[in-house]
């Protein structure tokens, strides 16, 4: 089981638009196998993306049909003590990542599956975090 950052959807969405599959689309082949996982708070990025782009409901609809085949995770009890616990830490070692990213590790750290990123600077600060880069 994987989970999938925003930065590696985003990168599948152009590079399908573009039609010129690259390093996303080739890690997403070489996991195939995989059970994929996307954390609800991923979606909530994306969909807001979509919201500030030119054709918003094109955007909307690459957005829908790419996460079709994805297993939607939403918090469930475990969630709020995993991320009150990372937040704690954050603050006292003065490191802070954003609260999306946060939430987005939070998910991965429940589930006990790495987070596939581009975006290493923020989550390679988060402790407990297992990232897979592509």
């Amino acid at each position: 089981m994987k989970h999938l950052d925003t930065s590696f959807l985003v990168d599948l969405i152009r590079e399908d638009r573009r039609r010129a599959p690259a390093r996303a689309t080739a890690f997403l082949d070489s996991i195939a196998d995989e059970e994929l996982r996307v954390d609800v708070h991923v979606l909530c990025e994306l969909l807001a993306g979509a919201e500030f782009a030119n054709q918003p409901a094109l955007e909307r609809q690459r957005i829908q049909r790419l996460s079709a085949g994805l297993h939607v995770v939403y918090p469930d009890e475990r969630f709020p003590s995993v991320y009150a616990k990372l937040l704690a830490t954050q603050e006292r070692s003065r490191q802070r990542v954003g609260t999306m990213d946060l939430l987005i590790a939070t998910a991965a750290i429940v589930d006990a599956a790495p987070l596939v990123t581009r975006d290493l600077r923020d989550f390679t600060r988060i402790p407990g975090l297992e990232i897979e880069s592509y």
